[in-house]
């Protein structure tokens, strides 16, 4: 038997005890929620005027850049194979990576700036996914229908017209995505023997890439649709982290919309305790998402806008104010500020921090490229012979020079040294490249015996371009005296 003396101390009364039922879950309960297919309602407005007018921006841009031409070569092309990067009329070399280093730092702060001030602008009007989804919804609206010819289609069975709408849509989207898939090549290799290579089925990786980043526009654009924006994209999750009671975001201002409700058109809803809200859903057919933006602010919201216009329509039918869903702050809403009080809450400190690294980097960024000297020059000595007496009592020591020509014309460059008294270039002083032509040339250079006492002294090998005195650059080497 236990005694009270034997009784463990945490033998409490069971009364006393707080308990917690533990269920288990069913067999085979799936770890996310099944997709539920979204057919988006089209819509008029500022915002939607403005996701087209960005869908027309970047798109001429993506599709008409590599068919451009800037002295007789490609605007715009990274040659990978060459590792040459022409950039309307730049050319750059693998060593000025520092250049995308600088463009990176410069879109991650215009990221951060932009999503401080107003939130996700980048995901709702000019990112790739959100660019190609709206095209690909387009063509699928221009064959399916808007969206209650769309579930329609959904809800019946196979038919003729069923297959040829469907079928119409999918020749299309392919169609889309092997342009794209093409362009986007065509700025890695030339576009234009690009296209005579796939005409003709040569260019095996060419072709890989072409196909497989058509398959991605295709399955992103097409089927995965706001599953890419919510489950894959990474910036979704973080941005939360750049945002302040002070950044413009799409809100439901729900003070004066609750509580929701249908309504007669002469009736005073406000006697009957309802808002300005009817809760007619339109905010939440025309959003590409899917959410309902009167549930508050959503990591899923990708800021496009289109909730706003869907709403200010139907104010403007029922003859109420527009803004029940605008673009504004925390803070706005809720202390009731006006629009321009809110506007003066756009300088603050991280803002002007972000700010002024982005203004910072962007000069220094253009000031180097503009000083940059279109000339490259590598030494490398000779190590078969470091120095010789050779004859007239000369002592030689003998280079390799690569020189490479940066720029978009054909140079001459000119040789000279300096550094040791009477020092001379005693090999060929003109070398001629082509454009963005890369070459290496044997440079022996003399000094007259005693020049200089026994020993390693530092010399220079000056390349000049003999067009233009300012592409010039100084190359620092050794001269070796004998003992």
């Amino acid at each position: 038997m236990t005694t009270e003396k034997n009784k463990a101390p945490d033998s409490a009364p069971q009364s006393s005890r707080k308990t917690i039922p533990i269920h288990a879950e069913p067999v085979g309960t799936p770890f996310y929620e099944a997709r539920k297919k979204i057919q988006p309602r089209s819509i008029q407005g500022v915002f939607a005027n403005w996701r087209w007018a960005l869908v027309w921006i970047t798109q001429l841009f993506f599709y008409v850049t590599p068919w451009l031409q800037v002295h007789g070569r490609q605007a715009l092309l990274f040659d990978l194979e060459q590792r040459r990067f022409y950039i309307f009329g730049w050319l750059l070399y693998p060593q000025d990576f520092i250049y995308l280093t600088a463009l990176l730092i410069i879109s991650a702060l215009a990221l951060f700036l932009f999503t401080a001030v107003a939130g996700r602008l980048w995901c709702g009007f000019s990112c790739p996914q959100s660019v190609y989804t709206e095209i690909f919804m387009w063509i699928e609206q221009r064959l399916e229908g808007d969206r209650s010819a769309r579930l329609r289609l959904d809800g019946s069975g196979w038919s003729l017209e069923k297959v040829a709408r469907r079928g119409g849509k999918q020749l299309l989207w392919v169609l889309v995505s092997l342009w794209t898939g093409f362009t986007f090549v065509g700025y890695f290799v030339p576009i234009r023997e690009l296209a005579v290579q796939v005409m003709a089925l040569q260019g095996a990786w060419q072709i890989f890439w072409i196909l497989f980043y058509a398959l991605a526009t295709y399955g992103n654009a097409g089927f995965l649709r706001e599953q890419v924006c919510k489950y894959m994209c990474p910036y979704a999750r973080f941005q939360s982290a750049m945002f302040d009671k002070d950044t413009l975001v799409v809100t439901y201002d729900a003070a004066r919309g609750e509580n929701r409700g249908p309504r007669h058109k002469d009736a005073d809803y406000k006697a009957q305790g309802l808002g300005d809200c009817i809760d007619c859903k339109l905010c939440v057919q025309v959003c590409p998402v899917g959410i309902d933006i009167r549930n508050g602010l959503q990591y899923e919201c990708i800021g496009c806008g289109l909730c706003i216009d869907a709403c200010n329509s139907v104010m403007d039918k029922v003859h109420y104010p527009r803004g029940l869903i605008r673009l504004t702050t925390e803070n706005g809403i809720a202390q009731r500020w006006s629009q321009s009080q809110m506007l003066r809450r756009v300088f603050r400190p991280r803002v002007l921090l972000y700010g002024a690294g982005l203004i910072a980097i962007t000069v220094a960024m253009v000031a180097s490229l503009y000083v940059r000297v279109p000339l490259k020059v590598d030494v490398v000595r000779d190590r078969g012979t470091l120095s010789r007496i050779v004859a007239g009592g000369q002592i030689e020591n003998i280079y390799r020079v690569q020189i490479g020509n940066a720029t978009e014309m054909e140079q001459t460059y000119v040789l000279s040294a300096s550094g040791i008294d009477g020092i001379r270039v005693a090999s060929e002083t003109h070398v001629q490249l082509a454009s963005a032509q890369d070459r290496w040339v044997v440079v022996r250079l003399q000094v007259p015996y005693g020049a200089a006492s026994p020993g390693s002294h530092t010399v220079f090998i000056e390349v000049q371009a003999e067009s233009d005195a300012r592409i010039q650059v100084l190359a620092k080497t050794t001269f070796l005296m004998p003992r």
